[in-house]
């Protein structure tokens, strides 16, 4: 149903390509200050507010990646809009501020501003604000430019075993200082995408999602030009440093195999059948995700008078359908067996974690041929999308066994061209189908429902470039502010329309100020419904994890492992992973005592719930929340 709407899982998986083409942006987060001027700055708020800009592109767009004598004119002309941007406006988002300064960064990289960039890297540190990005900020980026001056500077230098060993030392005497139990999944993660690149996957964006642009409208907007920057900057700076990277991280984590300490299990609860004396109430516990595989939960399915389960389901076209889960092209069901295999393989990778399944994935995306990356990239997204809400749904059920699941499932996009493209037509269908759910939610007394998904008005207007190349990037911005308006009010409506649901949703896996980003539905504000961000077991800020002013309470989204089709338990990280915990302890909650109101229960878990000495966390307690709805 929803290309539009997103799942808040993060993954190894579908986000590769996205890593890659970025740049490995995680592991070079870097933002810069900009010299203060007498002229005040007039203020952004939205990121759908930012200014457009248009880049005339024509013939092979691999070209510009390749060949500094095509690719210079294009960076000088984003260099200076750029710099104009930040020069004239106050973005309120740090996030933001980030995406735009990296792309600066980079440019200064490719064209040798080695002792700038190393300014700018410093001077952006006290910017950062999670713990673990204020360690390793610009860490990998510093390295390269200290081995290259080192080294003279010269071009020639660049790819040699001297320089990369001299990266590879300066990385691990940064990370020797570093609190290892802080950086611990930041590093996991950076030696997992070094693992899974290749060639392929750095100019796969550029050729299946750039090129059909350029070849249908002769142009780029600001959104996607980024995007050629920072696959020039992985192919001649990022790619000769693969190995050197796997080692690097590798040998640091061999040496430093510590677990985090687990918060989370003295304060679980989890609720026996029966209790002598005690009377525990059923409670509707609606997952309205992806799909459930009904069969995992057995009896605490809500069933119709045909024992069939309970479900509300559409397509991503909005039409009506009436399977559980999304139905697979017959090729790619024959295939589910290893979809799910490899899902368990970027799960080991994420995790720093040996195994036949990682070795396959491993092997699999960094051997890729150009003609295999779009169908494989495809195909792994559809993977997760039929996987995600079962994986909720787990996380949400366990220890209940009074929730009863209600399923809702809808269909989120997977091919890298939009399908379908945003309309006034598919916005249509899609309020229908966002209102006849909430109809049968609301229909089948759900107590709580769990949302691990949502979109913005900037994802509406990147979908629209994809698809339509007609109209010019403010054109595009207007449609997408009335598309997304749509989707937006359809839903505030809804969640207000039932007072007596408890509505949670995921915050987002972005880092950056959902409200800022307008991501619904974690930007509404409702008093039934609570935004959740993620943290790991021991409590630290998931470096994805969105934040701001709506999201009043965090959970584990780490590595929580729960169903797949078919019962197979693996471990996914996102905010996706967190919402459902706070769903599950809203449904033991009520489970306890059902005369509490959504307003209520939010009460609870957001005052019993461990403010962080820093701010930035209210970390959940179970044991603490049920000990006040039982008084």
């Amino acid at each position: 149903m929803k290309t539009k709407f997103v799942m808040r899982s993060v993954c190894v998986v579908a986000c590769v390509a996205t890593y890659v083409a970025m740049g490995f942006l995680a592991a070079t987060s870097v933002q810069a200050q900009t010299p203060s001027s007498a002229v005040a700055k007039k203020r952004i708020d939205k990121a759908a507010d930012l200014p457009r800009f248009s880049y005339p592109a024509k013939g092979n767009l691999e070209t510009w990646v390749r060949d500094e004598a095509v690719f210079a004119p294009f960076a000088a002309k984003l260099r200076a809009d750029l710099e104009s941007v930040l020069r004239q406006y106050d973005i309120a988002d740090k996030s933001m501020q980030r995406q735009m300064l990296s792309t600066l960064l980079q440019l200064d990289i490719l064209e040798g501003k080695d002792l700038p960039a190393l300014a700018r890297i410093e001077a952006i540190r006290a910017l950062e604000e999670k713990p673990a990005d204020q360690l390793m900020s610009g860490m990998q980026t510093r390295a390269m430019i200290q081995s290259r001056l080192s080294f003279g500077s010269t071009p020639g230098n660049f790819d040699t075993p001297a320089y990369r060993a001299e990266v590879g030392r300066r990385i691990a005497l940064s990370l020797k200082d570093m609190p290892y139990l802080t950086v611990a999944n930041e590093v996991k993660s950076a030696k997992a995408r070094a693992e899974l690149v290749g060639e392929t996957l750095v100019l796969g964006n550029v050729r299946n999602v750039l090129q059909p642009i350029v070849d249908k409208s002769g142009a780029l907007s600001s959104e996607l030009a980024p995007d050629v920057v920072s696959a020039r900057y992985a192919l001649l700076m990022r790619l000769p440093l693969k190995q050197t990277l796997i080692d690097t991280f590798g040998t640091y984590l061999t040496a430093n195999k510590v677990d985090k300490a687990d918060i989370w299990a003295a304060r679980g609860v989890t609720l026996p059948e029966a209790t002598p004396g005690k009377t525990y109430t059923p409670v509707t516990v609606a997952v309205w995700d992806s799909g459930v595989d009904s069969a995992i939960f057995k009896n605490q399915v809500l069933r119709d008078s045909r024992g069939k389960a309970l479900l509300s389901a559409f397509d991503k076209y909005g039409a009506p359908s009436d399977t559980e889960l999304q139905v697979l092209p017959p090729a790619l069901l024959a295939k589910l067996p290893q979809m799910i295999a490899r899902t368990k393989g970027f799960s080991d990778l994420q995790s720093n974690v040996e195994s036949p399944e990682a070795t396959d994935v491993k092997q699999f995306l960094s051997s890729l041929k150009p003609d295999e990356f779009k169908p494989a990239i495809e195909e792994i997204n559809l993977a997760g999308n039929y996987e995600h809400g079962t994986h909720v749904a787990g996380i949400a059920m366990e220890g209940n066994p009074h929730a009863r699941l209600l399923i809702a499932r809808m269909e989120y996009g997977h091919t890298l061209t939009p399908d379908p493209c945003p309309s006034r037509a598919q916005s249509a269908a899609d309020a229908k189908a966002l209102s006849a759910q909430i109809a049968f939610l609301k229909q089948n007394k759900a107590r709580v429902v769990n949302m691990s998904w949502g979109g913005s008005v900037k994802a509406i207007e990147s979908e629209l470039e994809k698809c339509e190349t007609k109209q010019t990037p403010e054109q595009r911005k207007a449609v997408a502010r009335e598309l997304f308006q749509v989707m937006r009010d359809t839903l505030k409506r809804g969640f207000a329309s039932a007072p007596d649901v408890l509505w949670i949703t995921a915050a987002g896996n972005s880092n950056q100020d959902a409200s800022f980003a307008e991501d619904a539905p974690a930007d509404l504000v409702l008093p039934n419904l609570l935004t959740v961000g993620a943290v790991d077991r021991a409590g630290n800020e998931a470096d994805f994890t969105s934040y701001g002013p709506t999201v009043k309470v965090h959970a584990n989204g780490y590595q929580v492992e729960s169903y797949l089709p078919g019962g197979q338990r693996v471990a996914l990280s996102g905010t996706s992973m967190a919402a459902p915990q706070v769903a599950n302890l809203a449904g033991k909650l009520l489970a306890v005592n059902p005369k509490l109101t959504p307003s209520q229960v939010i009460q609870i878990i957001v005052s019993t719930a461990d403010k962080s000495a820093d701010g930035r966390r209210t970390l959940l307690n179970p044991a603490s929340a049920m000990a006040k709805a039982i008084r």
